[in-house]
């Protein structure tokens, strides 16, 4: 009896958060989760997580290194709304408060394999020198009370940003069934777990 054709597929991610370049500030720490659309679930692996704080090191580079490890699978039967992960890096300011030092997002790569990525982080700003001046002196910088509103275009653009360091994230993807309901994400013989595929050149 032939099987039944799937009606979801799945992605599976592993990587981590690797490190980070922030010249101006030194022991922080991040915080990542995932936001994806509605036809979308998370079946095992966790959603979010949040790193160990850790210090520049001591060679040229000055890289802040995490190595924190990101591990989830995703179901869904739609394409849309693919994953995002939303980055968030915290330190201490000079009174000791833990402050957002950067926000960032980036897709899970579409393709199967391994893949590395660099993103640009950013800080929220005051809008006047006045609310800019209180907000040092209480020692409260601006910042999002949802970080998943960085992955969203909505009301983006009314927000005055800074760019301000980077962060390199390592990614491994898998995909399961997108080929049997008629997704093409990349070469067949990349798709991970979809299956072995006949050598070329042989009738199928």
């Amino acid at each position: 009896m032939a099987a039944a054709s799937p009606s979801v597929f799945l992605l599976m991610v592993n990587g981590q958060v690797e490190s980070a370049q922030f010249p101006e500030y030194d022991d922080l720490y991040c915080k990542y989760c995932f936001v994806y659309g509605q036809d979308w679930a998370p079946t095992a692996g966790l959603e979010e997580g949040i790193s160990q704080i850790t210090s520049k090191s001591q060679d040229v580079r000055r890289a802040l290194v995490w190595n924190f490890p990101i591990d989830v699978t995703f179901k869904s039967t739609n394409p849309y709304g693919w994953p995002q992960i939303v980055l968030s890096v915290y330190g201490p300011d000079v009174f000791g408060n833990d402050v957002v030092r950067g926000y960032g997002a980036v897709h899970v790569p579409f393709s199967p394999g391994r893949h590395k990525r660099t993103i640009p982080m950013f800080v929220p700003e005051s809008t006047s020198k006045l609310q800019k001046f209180t907000s040092w002196f209480m020692g409260r910088r601006p910042e999002y009370t949802d970080p998943k509103v960085v992955a969203q275009g909505e009301g983006r653009e009314v927000t005055r940003v800074r760019s301000q360091g980077f962060v390199t994230l390592l990614f491994n993807v898998v995909t399961k069934d997108m080929r049997k309901l008629g997704y093409d994400t990349g070469p067949p013989d990349m798709q991970g777990a979809s299956g072995p595929t006949p050598p070329q050149g042989l009738p199928q």
